[in-house]
């Protein structure tokens, strides 16, 4: 190997883990189309069949599952478990058994709908206030909202339960316990 394909190596390696490290960042964050094309990026940088290489090509196939890219997953992942580095193999092994796994369908009654809040950065603040209605009564409409509904004491039990004159009672002995313990 010469001086200059070493530097060419070094600049490589350089872009490489700033490239990897933007992917892992991006796919923390949860861009996952960014993290793809970070990871790729720095997948072609380095060499796949080096325990690095193959590294980057794990977080890669995890950022293609969570973008939606199954299918480019489950492939990656089929050339990772034939990977040269033993554990990069065995990896990539275990991650193809559960994206290959079947899917279990759960009822419906088990799930909570999320709703998409995507839509709401792109909306303009008074959207997210909320708009005014025809009327211009939004501000009372809103106070109106806070003020809590009248209670209605026919509805209320207000028999006394003897409450405060069990734990009286029992306070008086404790404290007499005590005093006749000498504590």
């Amino acid at each position: 190997m010469d001086w200059q394909s070493r530097n060419v190596s070094s600049e490589n390696k350089e872009k490489f883990q700033i490239e990897y490290q933007a992917g892992k960042v991006a796919f923390e964050r949860g861009e996952y189309r960014a993290s793809v094309k970070h990871l790729e990026a720095a997948c072609a940088l380095m060499n796949r069949t080096s325990r690095l290489g193959g590294e980057a090509q794990m977080w890669l196939v995890t950022a293609y599952e969570a973008a939606g890219k199954k299918p480019e997953a489950i492939a990656l992942c089929q050339q990772l478990s034939r990977h040269p580095d033993t554990e990069t193999r065995k990896e990539g092994k275990r991650l193809l058994y559960i994206l290959q796994a079947p899917e279990l369908k759960r009822p419906a009654e088990w799930m909570t709908q999320i709703p998409d809040l995507g839509a709401i950065a792109e909306s303009s603040p008074e959207d997210r206030r909320g708009s005014q209605s025809a009327s211009g009564s939004s501000k009372r409409d809103r106070k109106d909202k806070l003020e809590p509904e009248p209670i209605d004491l026919s509805q209320v039990n207000t028999k006394d339960n003897q409450f405060i004159w069990v734990a009286l009672i029992a306070l008086i002995l404790t404290v007499g316990g005590l005093i006749w313990l000498g504590v």
